[in-house]
């Protein structure tokens, strides 16, 4: 946990150091004010004899409000920076954890799991946030307090520093079994929080397919199961922590009744006075309250423990993609290149992509067809670098893509996702997505180019309208398009169209391809397609089976010399379509 601690700014060390001031202040004031109580004591019981005056009592019970006063006003301080310093911590851990994320590779996200890593940036932040509150107020108040007071009551009288002692140790050995119980407890509980994220995230994105199948009730049979696991979990840790609070009264209670029956035998024997002895019961309750704070925030820590690891967990993972850190000088334009390209996940045993090697040129169109699971959008993914490859080398512009910049290889392409992910804002913000600063000009554009400006016109507020959340409002065709439309805003040198047009209609499909021949005519484009008819066209067919490009060439090339290539084409159009 205290790894966390490097993200606090200069100007929380300067707060904590007054933290720290204010809470020595406010232990002297609550030492203090044991002194005048027992003090006015001894007013009151020597102003029958006239040994003190009705001026004494005034004077002490006037300074017994002030230090009281002090003591409350430093606990106002340090309760507020505490907290000020606490969760603009969170904040920054947040923001860390966040950037992290979004800078690891798809093979480290997919192992941390969606839901695990929404569950470590919300709800293991907020058990970090509030272990810290009670760190900074309890961790350096406890130990001054209960130092000091063992000093001055030690001095007071032996017998009753003795019982007080035996409760410090009664208050200790409770705890300790808590610990012992709950602890394991703790470790487990943000797994079952993952696990229940998990269930609920599944069922919300696919709540369609659900009631589709009626399956309701399994749905709801998987939640309840994790449900009640964590609710169990925390009904355990809930009622052993209950036996807190009561059992810390006994022991209050129980030394305020030890302290006066003790007491009251050496008042008698005169070995002490009444003063003496009320002052005492107070700096008894502090010592054990001292200790009460300082094992209830050992409790509390091994949860927020947990949390701490599983946040440095994501912090310290470093991504299977390494950023170049400079640009190389690219010397062509346009061109990209794979060079006897292999691919195989982390965890998989078998490469995904085999030895596949082709070239593009500046303008060029290169389409790729294969069976399901052939790795066609493993191979396209490698180009922008949301993978690395395992053999052989990406080139674009003359130059591997290992030794240019993500931020710079990213800037040259127009990437089109198989599924249309559009994110809450504008039609006009989705659109710009890529480049902020663009002219309305150019963004009604790029939206004709992907046949989308007549279905935003019909919407209500035309390119102001509001796209919610994953695209929701809109169909899976429009998505498509609006994808297509971002792609084309920014200009790239290439685009990556990974399946793209897969819900767009014939007429649709071909209207798009042709305005891409227009306003990117100089752009190199890569295609993933299942429909013969949308890569007929294409300069170059990568025809993949198993990983393995089994044939590379023309439309009519390929009828010729690729069989797979033949079977894919006859299974979608005829033999006249076709002209064979």
């Amino acid at each position: 946990m205290f790894k966390l601690y490097k993200k606090l700014r200069p100007i929380d060390w300067v707060l904590l150091v007054i933290l720290v001031g204010l809470t020595v202040l406010q232990v002297y004031c609550t030492m203090t004010l044991a002194d005048f109580v027992q003090e006015i004591i001894k007013d009151i019981t020597l102003l029958p004899y006239g040994m003190s005056t009705t001026g004494d009592i005034w004077y002490h019970g006037g300074m017994m409000l002030l230090v009281a006063a002090g003591s409350m006003g430093c606990q106002i301080c340090v309760g507020l920076i505490s907290s000020f310093v606490s969760s603009n911590h969170s904040a920054n851990i947040r923001s860390a954890i966040y950037k992290k994320v979004d800078g690891l590779s798809i093979f480290e996200r997919e192992k941390f799991s969606t839901p695990s890593l929404i569950t470590r940036t919300t709800n293991d932040v907020q058990q970090v946030q509030m272990a810290n509150i009670l760190m900074l107020r309890m961790a350096v108040a406890a130990p001054i307090t209960a130092i000091w007071a063992v000093c001055k009551i030690q001095a007071a009288s032996t017998q009753l520093t003795i019982a007080t002692a035996v409760a410090v140790v009664l208050l200790i050995v409770f705890l300790m079994l808590l610990m012992i119980f709950v602890m394991p407890k703790f470790k487990i509980m943000q797994k079952l929080v993952d696990g229940l994220n998990g269930v609920s995230r599944e069922n919300l994105t696919g709540l369609r397919v659900v009631r589709a199948y009626n399956a309701e009730a399994y749905q709801e049979k998987k939640f309840g199961e994790a449900n009640e696991k964590i609710t169990k979990t925390q009904l355990f840790t809930s009622r052993m922590m209950s036996l807190l609070s009561p059992v810390m009264m006994l022991i209050m209670n129980g030394i305020t009744l030890a302290i006066y029956w003790l007491g009251a035998t050496l008042i008698n024997a005169g070995d002490l006075d009444l003063a003496t002895m009320t002052a005492f019961t107070m700096l008894a309750s502090q010592i054990i309250m001292s200790f009460m704070m300082l094992m209830f925030m050992f409790v509390l820590m091994p949860r927020a423990q947990v949390s701490a690891s599983r946040i440095n967990e994501v912090l310290e993972t470093k991504s299977s993609i390494i950023d170049s850190e400079t640009d190389a000088e690219r010397t062509e334009v346009g061109t990209l290149e794979f060079k006897n390209v292999s691919f195989s996940y982390p965890d998989g045993d078998l490469p995904v992509v085999k030895n596949v090697s082709f070239k593009a040129n500046k303008g060029d169109t290169i389409a790729f067809i294969g069976s399901t699971g052939s790795g066609k959008s493993t191979l396209v993914n490698l180009v922008p670098r949301f993978f690395d490859v395992t053999e052989g080398q990406i080139l674009i512009d003359g130059v591997d893509v290992k030794t240019i910049k993500q931020k710079t290889l990213r800037k040259l392409i127009g990437y089109v996702p198989q599924k249309g992910v559009l994110f809450t804002g504008t039609v006009r913000e989705n659109i710009a997505f890529g480049n902020p600063d663009l002219s309305e000009e150019e963004i009604i554009a790029a939206a004709k180019a992907a046949e989308a400006d007549e279905f935003i016109m019909q919407m209500e507020k035309g390119y102001d309208s509001e796209i919610s959340q994953g695209g929701k409002n809109v169909s899976g065709g429009q998505k498509q398009r609006l994808s297509i439309a971002r792609a084309v805003a920014v200009k790239p040198e290439f685009f990556i169209f990974d399946d793209s047009f897969s819900a767009l209609d014939y007429k649709t499909d071909k209207k798009v391809r042709e305005n891409l021949k227009t306003v990117a005519a100089g752009a190199t484009k890569l295609i993933v397609a299942q429909r013969i008819g949308t890569i007929m066209d294409a300069n170059k067919i990568v025809v993949l089976d198993k990983g393995e490009a089994v044939g590379i060439g023309t439309h009519q090339e390929l009828l010729k010399s690729c069989d797979v290539y033949r079977e894919i084409a006859l299974s979608q159009l005829s033999k006249e379509e076709l002209g064979i």
